[in-house]
């Protein structure tokens, strides 16, 4: 019995790449986002999805919305898939936390660090994981799609792969990106990484 685990990042917002959002700032998507919310509704429209999961991040449950409305489906929202919580860094500037040791030490060793009141990296893939098993014992054979954040992604793959919290910046996940997981009792295989609907 195999579980076919669709991880999708949420789409473009504004802030992208320039302000670390974090949970504190709910953020609507770009126009550029709900663009691409549309070419992720058509790319799964053919596939045989059965639930669409959430993060109750607003980028995240506007992405979830567009593919599950085209799939007649009703997307579930759930804090288990929610962003990271990066506590005091949250709505920063990238450009600012540059100067910040902490958060240096953070993108060097992110399996023992920590945000300062917020969430390790541990925590996170703990939550994720522990939440992907839970599906996988009640639809052991369903494909699945799990809209979520880059840092909750990365995590859950990087545990799947056998791979150290440490390589999270080895693994390149666009908005809107699509990897595709499955996962059986013989193990678990990437079936792609960070593919485009667009294309």
């Amino acid at each position: 019995m195999t579980a076919t685990f669709h991880f999708v990042r949420h789409a473009m917002h504004g802030l992208v790449g320039r302000i670390l959002v974090g949970r504190s700032n709910d953020v609507p998507l770009s126009p550029e986002g709900y663009n691409q919310t549309q070419h992720l509704a058509a790319w799964f429209r053919d596939k045989a999805v059965s639930r669409v999961y959430s993060s109750p991040r607003e980028r995240a449950r506007a992405t979830a919305q567009a593919i599950a409305t085209d799939l007649a489906l009703e997307p579930e929202i759930t804090p288990a898939l929610d962003e990271i919580d990066v506590g005091a860094w949250s709505g920063q500037s990238f450009d600012a936390l540059e100067h910040d040791p902490e958060w240096r030490r953070w993108c060097k060793a992110r399996r023992s660090a920590r945000a300062p009141a917020g969430e390790s990296m541990i925590g996170v893939q703990l939550r994720a994981v522990s939440y992907l098993e839970q599906i996988r014992a009640t639809r052991p054979t369903d494909a699945v799609i799990l809209v979520s954040h880059l840092d909750v992604i990365r995590a859950a793959l990087l545990h799947y792969l056998g791979l150290s919290l440490n390589h999270y910046d080895r693994l390149e996940i666009a908005p809107a990106g699509i990897s595709t997981l499955v996962v059986a009792e013989w193990g678990a295989k990437l079936v792609t990484l960070n593919e485009s609907a667009l294309a």
